[in-house]
């Protein structure tokens, strides 16, 4: 494709499809597969994500935060079953049953706004019940969970599907509190399914939990970060083989030799200490090219490692080549991912922004075309 913009991320979805395949393998076949793909697939893009899930049979079901995201996934024609994995205002509910989104219900008066939606809709609404285990952010308590399932079976239009909560240190090193939260959790699901009166879909595992914690699998897993080839943290076991799902990518705009003692970039931040050749890169922090990376970040051109140099514009960077250069303006400019034999990992980037690797692709700009290789 031609780009006309040279700033680009290159979205690797044969080696997501294989992270799917590497983790349909560790969890069997019975289990069922969510994949989250809120935030624009953590950046690598929602519906080509989601399409290529669906038409591989890597995943069952897809994970969103908002109703417009799982609007845009209909409006793109994915069928899978999809969960909204938070709170839903009542105003947005009816626009989100109409779409055949599944509700994460923590609350009886959501429970009546589904209800209501339902009605106003003229379709049952799906929703799957959220007990707070632990994370402390949203929920129903594991006391009245059984009530509001008990609630929710009762209410006209409603169909009560699931039953699921959320791991907050998953990915620790120690791995005890977890373990209890899973066994409180399964204690509490088992209640909750007596309450309703019958069999519901039970799921609590995140990226952390399907690699470190086999007791969290129960009927389905929702990996999220592992999809796209990243651990959650790196003190989390390397169980399952992954493979990173983008690089970013740009071209040397343009070049010019500096004498020594030529001062780069906004706040003059960086003095030539010699004779040097200086790139200039059409990437800066409005495409999530961090303008922390200051002085401190490198590139790879040509297979080898340079730094950067001044500050990180807006929309450009600079590059120092050393006094002798063979890189032209054109050359290919890797940000992130692979260049010959030489790598910059998303983990480099979480490490020297102080971040994790989640925000890290995450922030990569709506205006860097993502450009989709095959599967």
């Amino acid at each position: 494709m031609s780009l006309l913009y040279a700033t680009h991320a290159r979205i690797h979805l044969g080696n997501v499809r294989d992270n799917l395949r590497a983790i349909r393998a560790a969890v069997g076949p019975s289990r069922k597969v969510l994949i989250a793909v809120k935030a624009n697939g953590y950046g690598h893009g929602a519906v080509e994500v989601s399409r290529m899930a669906e038409a591989s049979g890597t995943a069952e079901w897809l994970g969103v935060a908002t109703v417009p995201e799982g609007v845009q996934l209909r409006e793109a024609g994915l069928r899978l079953p999809i969960l909204k994995l938070g709170p839903t205002f009542p105003w947005e509910m009816q626009a989100a049953v109409e779409a055949g989104v599944t509700l994460a219900v923590c609350s009886s008066e959501e429970a009546d706004a589904a209800a209501e939606a339902a009605r106003a809709a003229g379709r049952p609404a799906s929703v799957h019940l959220k007990v707070d285990t632990g994370m402390g952010r949203v929920g129903v308590t594991q006391e009245e969970a059984p009530a509001l399932a008990l609630r929710l079976s009762a209410l006209p239009g409603v169909e009560l599907g699931g039953v699921f909560t959320h791991l907050p240190v998953s990915d620790a090193a120690d791995p005890a509190w977890t373990r209890e939260q899973i066994s409180r959790f399964r204690a509490a699901a088992e209640a909750v399914q007596e309450a309703a009166g019958r069999r519901l879909l039970v799921h609590c595992a995140n990226s952390g939990a399907v690699l470190a914690h086999e007791s969290s699998w129960l009927d389905m897993v929702r990996p999220g970060i592992m999809i796209y080839g990243f651990r959650p943290d790196a003190e989390t076991p390397a169980t399952i083989p992954l493979k990173p799902g983008m690089s970013l990518l740009t071209r040397v705009s343009f070049l010019k030799r500096v004498a020594a003692g030529t001062s780069i970039g906004y706040g003059r931040t960086w003095i030539a200490p010699r004779d040097t050749f200086i790139a200039t890169i059409p990437a800066g922090y409005a495409d999530g090219f961090n303008r922390l990376f200051s002085n401190r970040g490198r590139v790879l051109i040509g297979g080898k490692s340079y730094l950067l140099v001044g500050r990180v514009c807006m929309d450009q960077s600079m590059v120092d080549l050393g006094p002798e250069t063979d890189v032209a303006v054109g050359d290919e400019v890797v940000l992130l991912g692979r260049s010959g034999e030489a790598e910059i990992r998303c983990e480099e980037w979480a490490e020297k922004l102080g971040t994790i690797t989640y925000e890290v692709t995450c922030q990569v700009s709506p205006r860097v075309t993502r450009v989709f290789d095959p599967y």
